[in-house]
């Protein structure tokens, strides 16, 4: 199709488009139109006006084409002036790491070098010299410094202090000196008068100022007063067999010349005189009764104590000398309790009062089982009984002298024991196959569990009415209180062989003996009277004398109840009337 072309200028173009030919001529690209065009319609067209934009458009597209190249150029110069400079500054970066990263090295191999030489010579300050040491070479080892080497094989002890610059070899005792000394001990004054405990290390009654040197010393030679050490263990000890040999003939006769145990289990025999003992907190401090203890007594672990009063309250403590947690409380409404006892298999409690029928509380099931009235008896009290070592057998004292046998396991009556007089106590011997009574008639009746018979009967020496009795752990000691306050203590095997003289007799208490308790070891007998205050006394059995520092005489004891010891000996609990229990530790003992 012909393609029809119009142009219409506006006056103002026309105008300023009038050039000369010369432009028209100067644009050779440009040629004469078809005659196609032509023939079909006539074109109105200023070619001046057309010529003038023409020139205008290139001029414009010329200018902006160089402003665009003109600024890529500057561009890419600025981008090769920057990539030029981060290459010379990282080649300045290589060039100065390197020696950085040299310095570096230099300095830790120095702080390497220093610290292995310190740890040398606190070696060296410490243990003595562990290098050998060669002669004629420099050493790293200041001459201050307080450093000594020993020369094992030449059996001698070779110093570097310059003061002490020689060979030790000819003294047989050589007092090293110390690596370290305070100078502020010098400087200290300490006053041992003001502090009770330090009191012990005056040399004079006035004294009390001294310098701290001096307060280091006595302290010295106190610990090696109280710990003296063992004969082998001395340096300056002289072997001689002449006076072995003496030394032993002399311990062989005196095995032979005595008959006491050979085996102390605690490692040391308790000495007689004075006892060691500290106070504890209480050991019901944190739920007092609020009526008088009447039992008080160690679990066979030594960690639980049980308390029960006339309170109608059965207590537990985990005893650990400083808190003593309550662990449980137990209400019986309908029991005062007399007495309370584990089970020496500790598997239950057995509490009783003045009533037909006793309790007894298991202490895996926590569970409270009321028992009595004895089938065929007609007891209104069930307040004393003893349990047998072996937990098999409960004795209960009856009426009108009878003692009535109650498994522990079926609590039920299995047989009677009849005395002459009235039955006051009771104590288990032998493992728990014999059984001592004592009552009104001052005797002492030893039965056999196995046959139900009496088979010895005895007097004790001075005694109107027995009101109590304790045997040791082992049976070979008994021994029976009565009611003027006389205390006998007896050889059990000799007791039945005829001889019923007391090996001593007790009489440090002048009411009845209402309790007595042999500790785990059979040193210490505790012996104590309801009826007065501080009236109790400790036994030391192998010396048969009583502790002089026992009870206290800055603390009362109030009215004593009841008394016992832990399995292991190292405690001792005291029930009062005054609804409290004492907890003492004895030093002698390590365990409790």
């Amino acid at each position: 199709m012909p393609l029809r072309l119009s142009l219409s200028l506006s006056p103002s173009l026309q105008s300023s488009a009038a050039v000369s030919p010369a432009h028209l001529t100067a644009a050779p690209h440009r040629t004469a139109a078809p005659p196609s065009l032509t023939s079909a319609a006539p074109l109105h067209i200023d070619v001046t006006a057309v010529s003038t934009m023409a020139t205008l458009i290139s001029q414009n597209a010329v200018v902006k084409d160089r402003v665009k190249k003109i600024k890529r150029k500057a561009l890419d110069e600025s981008l090769q002036l920057d990539v030029v400079e981060e290459m010379e500054n990282l080649k300045d970066l290589d060039v100065v790491k390197p020696k950085k990263k040299k310095k570096e090295l230099k300095e830790n191999k120095q702080a390497e070098i220093e610290q292995e030489m310190e740890m040398k010579k606190l070696e060296n300050a410490l243990f003595g010299s562990l290098h050998p040491v060669e002669f004629g070479k420099d050493s790293d080892i200041n001459e201050d410094s307080a450093l000594f080497f020993t020369d094992r094989s030449a059996n001698s002890v070779l110093s570097v202090y310059e003061e002490d610059a020689r060979i030790v070899g000819t003294d047989e005792h050589i007092q090293r000196k110390p690596v370290w000394v305070d100078e502020e001990e010098e400087k200290a004054n300490i006053n041992i008068g003001k502090v009770n405990r330090l009191r012990k290390m005056r040399q004079e009654e006035d004294e009390t100022l001294i310098s701290g040197s001096e307060y280091v010393s006595r302290l010295r030679a106190q610990h090696v007063k109280l710990n003296p050490s063992t004969e082998w263990a001395r340096q300056d000890r002289n072997y001689s067999s002449d006076d072995d040999s003496d030394q032993e003939n002399g311990d062989v006769d005196g095995i032979l010349q005595t008959t006491e145990d050979l085996v102390v289990k605690n490692g040391a025999k308790l000495l007689p005189g004075l006892l060691e003992y500290s106070r504890l907190v209480d050991a019901n401090a944190q739920d007092p009764s609020s009526g008088p203890i009447n039992s008080v007594q160690f679990h066979r672990n030594g960690q639980l104590l049980l308390t029960g009063g006339l309170d109608k309250k059965l207590r537990f403590f985990q005893i650990d000398g400083k808190r003593n947690t309550k662990i449980q409380t137990i209400f019986v409404d309908d029991c005062p309790i007399r007495k309370a006892s584990f089970t020496p298999d500790g598997s239950q409690v057995i509490l009783s009062g003045r009533r037909k029928f006793f309790y007894s509380f298991d202490l895996v099931k926590a569970k409270m089982d009321k028992i009595g009235p004895l089938v065929g008896r007609e007891e209104k009290s069930l307040e004393t009984f003893e349990i047998s070592p072996d937990s098999n057998t409960i004795a209960f004292l009856g009426n009108e002298g009878y003692i009535l046998l109650v498994s522990s396991k079926t609590k039920e009556l299995i047989g009677t024991l009849k005395m002459n007089g009235t039955a006051r106590a009771l104590a288990f011997t032998n493992g728990g196959q014999q059984l001592m009574s004592t009552g009104g008639d001052g005797q002492i009746y030893h039965w056999d569990l196995r046959t139900m018979t009496c088979f010895h009967k005895g007097v004790d020496e001075g005694c109107i009415t027995g009101t109590a009795l304790g045997s040791s752990p082992n049976g070979n000691i008994f021994a029976a209180g009565s009611d003027s306050g006389i205390v006998n203590i007896y050889n059990r095997d000799e007791f039945l062989g005829g001889n019923r003289k007391p090996m001593k007799t007790i009489e440090n208490l002048t009411t009845k003996v209402d309790f007595m308790r042999f500790n785990s070891d059979a040193q210490i007998l505790a012996i104590c009277s309801r009826m007065k205050k501080n009236s109790m006394k400790l036994v030391h059995i192998p010396s048969f004398t009583v502790f002089s520092n026992w009870p206290p005489s800055n603390r009362t004891l109030q009215y004593p109840r009841c008394l016992d010891f832990s399995p292991g000996g190292g405690m001792m609990a005291m029930g009062n009337a005054a609804g409290h229990v004492l907890l003492y530790k004895l030093n002698h003992y390590q365990h409790a």
